[in-house]
């Protein structure tokens, strides 16, 4: 079976522990640039390709700034995320601003930033004008329902709260031409850590074809056409990366196809990929404080979902490394777990590990994304630090851990 491999050692991490106590999450700023590179290195066949970092699988500053610098944009959908993006020196049409059931406050802040608008709704079209007036371009949200299938993480499509159907987009784009917007762009996102390529590649079909469709009957011109996100990694070892190189080549055939024979071109592709770029880069690392023996073996770590609670939401695989025990033979089976009041904090079950001691450190890869993002304070925990392992080797911290003073700060008592 392939391995798991790590950017640093366990040497590295007994001193990083020295000063940083456990738990953290480290993320490796050369594995990112690279991911991006790739990204972007695939799709240069297209003029003006952009990348808008789905802020929510990440959301730190230190982060987009990575991105800023590969030349990426960010895909917000909240105005916390909108300032982020601000605050790292991104506006205009670097920002995508895609969200649902959207807040006043928040559509006023796009404008202002002039980000280009992913409305979710028809209903927003009017929302969006009274709010804070009509950019010059504009861009919906499809929903095909129960013409595509979706997967285990979004759900089926007509069980999605999500987009247009097809009826309304038609009605969306004729009613905000009249109403004076000129450009236009399309989007999907149907699926969320899918690995197969074929199924991007048949979105960007069914994008194409709606699009051409848009441009002869309702005669509004398209600038952009938003592929989504979505792409999966391999957080299970015998699992293969995805295929870029070939789903992009694919979607290049099909943009001669029917974006260039339509007289469509020049229409750019741009995607909103965050799992890809930053996921298989995260590393949440703790330590083993417990053990306990009763129908099963148990190892209890210093972290607990509120760290990382994709395991216990999705039934998520995360692979676990055992620092300094790497060849040694998983002889042992654990159900790895936290300390909250809640049966479901496990970061693995009946997982086959060498033999775990009490102080031993335990890293649990592929956290880049949706990992520290999605913590939380049940029980009173409080979120960890991250740092980040720079391309010269040295680790800086980006994120402080909460301390007591940060979570009573709120409370008026």
């Amino acid at each position: 079976m392939p391995e798991k491999t790590l950017p640093f050692t366990r040497e590295q991490i007994q001193k990083i522990i020295e000063t940083c106590p456990t738990p953290f999450h480290l993320y490796d700023e050369t594995g990112i640039r690279r991911s991006a590179r790739a990204l972007k290195d695939a799709f240069a066949w297209t003029e003006g390709f952009q990348n808008y970092f789905a802020v929510k699988a990440l959301p730190n500053p230190h982060i987009l700034q990575i991105l800023k610098e590969e030349g990426f944009g960010a895909d917000c959908s909240s105005l916390p995320e909108l300032i982020l993006a601000q605050r790292v020196g991104l506006s205009g049409a670097e920002i995508m601003f895609t969200s649902n059931e959207t807040p006043a406050g928040e559509f006023r802040k796009a404008r202002e930033l002039g980000a280009l608008i992913n409305l979710d709704d028809i209903s927003h079209l009017a929302y969006l004008e009274r709010l804070a007036g009509l950019p010059e371009t504009l861009c919906f949200r499809y929903n095909p329902g129960p013409l595509r299938s979706g997967n285990t993480i979004i759900g089926r499509p007509e069980e999605a709260k999500y987009g247009l159907t097809r009826a309304q987009l038609f009605a969306a784009y004729a009613l905000a031409k009249q109403k004076g917007v000129k450009d236009f762009g399309l989007h999907t996102m149907l699926a969320s850590n899918e690995l197969d390529y074929r199924y991007f590649v048949e979105t960007a079909r069914m994008l194409f074809d709606l699009l051409i469709e848009l441009a002869r009957e309702v005669g509004v011109r398209f600038s952009f056409v938003n592929l989504g996100g979505g792409i999966g990694i391999p957080y299970r070892p015998e699992q293969e990366n995805f295929d870029l190189a070939r789903f992009s080549r694919e979607v290049q055939a099909l943009y001669q196809e029917k974006i260039v024979r339509h007289g469509l071109h020049p229409l750019r592709i741009v995607m909103e990929c965050g799992r890809l770029i930053t996921g298989p880069h995260g590393y949440l690392v703790a330590t083993a404080i417990h053990k306990k023996e009763i129908y099963k073996r148990y190892i209890g770590l210093d972290a607990c979902m509120a760290n990382l609670m994709r395991p216990a939401l999705y039934g998520a695989y995360h692979h676990v490394t055992v620092l300094g025990k790497e060849r040694e033979p998983a002889s042992f089976t654990y159900d790895v777990v936290g300390s909250l009041c809640e049966n479901f904090d496990k970061f693995a079950t009946d997982r086959a590990l060498p033999e775990i001691e009490i102080g031993d450190t335990l890293v649990i890869h592929d956290t880049g994304a949706h990992g520290h993002a999605m913590g939380f304070n049940y029980n009173g925990k409080l979120r960890s630090a991250e740092l980040l392992l720079q391309a010269n080797g040295a680790v800086r911290l980006i994120r402080r851990a909460e301390t007591l003073e940060d979570y009573f700060r709120t409370l008026d008592f």
